[in-house]
């Protein structure tokens, strides 16, 4: 699994127009399943994500975490994370997992993210979206597991 993670002060998802989620300070999630991947991959980056620290404390250093701040989560499935451009001019997908084990997964992790939040928000699973966010920091991470 690749996931990008963006800590936000607000994120929201269109699908043909109208808004299929959003939230409030929190992070945005794009989240890429590869073909080997396991729960147990969704499990740990769950829990990594809930418990990441950060954002700032009274001092303004990263030492909180998502749950600390009762953040909120949008977690978008983005296959072309999994992109191979390293050969040629086009993209290969082949590392990416096929639809059923890709959606499985996704459906999987957003479940596990949401015991440990209050919130979790979603895209939908292969449809064309339209993400708005604004990144508060910016603060970016890439999470591989």
């Amino acid at each position: 699994m690749k996931i990008v993670l963006q800590r936000v002060s607000r994120s929201s998802v269109k699908v043909n127009g109208s808004i299929v989620g959003s939230i409030n300070r929190g992070i945005m999630l794009l989240l890429g399943v590869h073909k080997d991947d396991t729960p147990e991959k969704a499990d740990f980056l769950a829990q990594k994500c809930a418990d990441l620290r950060i954002f700032p404390d009274q001092d303004g250093k990263m030492n909180l975490s998502l749950k600390d701040i009762d953040g909120e989560a949008l977690v978008i499935s983005q296959f072309t994370l999994l992109g191979d451009c390293s050969k040629g001019r086009r993209p290969s997908f082949i590392d990416a997992a096929p639809p059923e084990k890709g959606n499985r997964l996704y459906t999987y992790f957003v479940n596990r993210l949401k015991t440990h939040l209050r919130k979790v928000e979603t895209g939908v699973f292969g449809a064309m979206m339209e993400v708005e966010l604004v990144n508060d920091g910016p603060v970016t991470f890439v999470l591989e597991k």
